[in-house]
């Protein structure tokens, strides 16, 4: 685990405050200006029609008033999209100096794939980053980098909470996820029908995965994204619901190309405690379970040293049963050189 260098550091704030500027720039392109709009004329009378998800509504007939509207989205819309373009230079501008400082970190794959479900509003909304991606943006909490054994990997996981209604477009909708995943690389298929996983040619993995429910007279409909019948199906597995009620962290981080993205992935400390957990299994591969623990204990000396104000004990992990966490706090209190307790009793 090293520290970021003042120079990193520096480089980094700069690098977030742009991209957050520019994320909220393309947010409101496709919220506030989405669609188009128009004059139309029926019967010898003009009127102004706006168009949105593909459907045409009138705004009225043509006066004061909508030439208005009409001139305001027009230059609103065009004057964010010069600010879209001015900050995607100045991000492009600055990858190369990301990557001389070695700030690159999220694998391309990885990051086109993060980057297109932020785009279209499913990330951080229903869908999360977990496994060993989500170390990526516990790094950057600490303002450290954590070491290439802790972070190699070739898969995704990407956790559906299927209890909540995704808003999804009507691309991704008719697509589905596996569909999204071909529109970025062709090679992407279904490792089965109604898998959970899709693997490309170079052997990277995307998992779909969702909590198990608690009884199985709660057994649900398979959980699809889109619609069509050939799309992922989220695999149930235990101990994600840990993982899914927690609170959520939002962090900027960079990909190997220097390029920024935005990540949404649970509570650092929930994913300590989980990962003891998933080592602690009878069930667990022995491979597996050592680089749990080593995630597990990297993550801990990192939230002691770096970050020890994020308590264990912290009622925002109710979620998360004590017998779980006490195991997390003891690991996080060997790293303090402190007392494991902490515990209101």
């Amino acid at each position: 685990m090293l520290d970021l260098s003042a120079q990193q550091t520096r480089q980094l704030i700069d690098c977030e405050q742009l991209y957050a500027t520019y994320r909220d720039t393309i947010r409101e392109l496709a919220t506030r200006y989405a669609g188009s709009m128009t004059w139309k004329t029926v019967k010898e009378r003009t009127y102004l029609y706006r168009k949105t998800d593909g459907i045409w509504k009138s705004l009225g007939a043509e006066d004061d008033r909508t030439r208005e509207a009409h001139a305001a989205f027009h230059s609103g819309r065009d004057a964010l999209r010069e600010r879209r373009d001015r900050l995607d230079q100045r991000l492009r501008e600055m990858a190369p100096v990301n990557r001389a400082l070695r700030l690159g970190r999220v694998p391309l794959t990885s990051a086109r794939i993060i980057r297109r479900l932020d785009r279209e509003g499913m990330l951080g909304c229903g869908l999360k980053i977990v496994g060993t991606h989500a170390l990526y943006a516990y790094e950057m909490m600490g303002g450290v980098q954590l070491g290439e054994e802790a972070m190699t990997t070739m898969d995704i996981d990407i956790l559906y909470d299927a209890r909540r209604s995704l808003k999804i477009v009507g691309d991704v909708r008719a697509d589905g996820l596996i569909g999204l995943l071909q529109g970025l690389d062709g090679s992407f298929h279904a490792t089965a029908p109604g898998s959970f996983r899709a693997v490309n040619d170079t052997g990277y993995m995307v998992d779909l995965i969702t909590p198990a429910t608690r009884f199985p007279a709660d057994a649900r409909a398979p959980a699809r994204i889109g619609e069509p019948a050939d799309d992922l199906v989220a695999v149930e597995i235990a101990g994600l619901a840990w993982l899914e009620n927690v609170p959520v962290v939002e962090r900027i981080v960079i990909d190997e190309k220097g390029l920024p993205l935005w990540m949404a992935v649970p509570d650092p400390r929930a994913f300590l405690c989980h990962k003891l957990w998933v080592a602690g299994r009878a069930d667990r591969d022995v491979m597996k379970q050592r680089r749990d623990r080593h995630q597990a204990y990297t993550l801990a000396e990192m939230l002691a040293t770096r970050l020890p104000a994020m308590r264990i004990d912290d009622p925002a992990l109710a979620a998360v049963p004590r017998a779980l966490r006490e195991p997390g706090a003891a690991l996080l209190a060997s790293f303090a050189g402190g007392d494991a307790a902490g515990w209101d009793d």
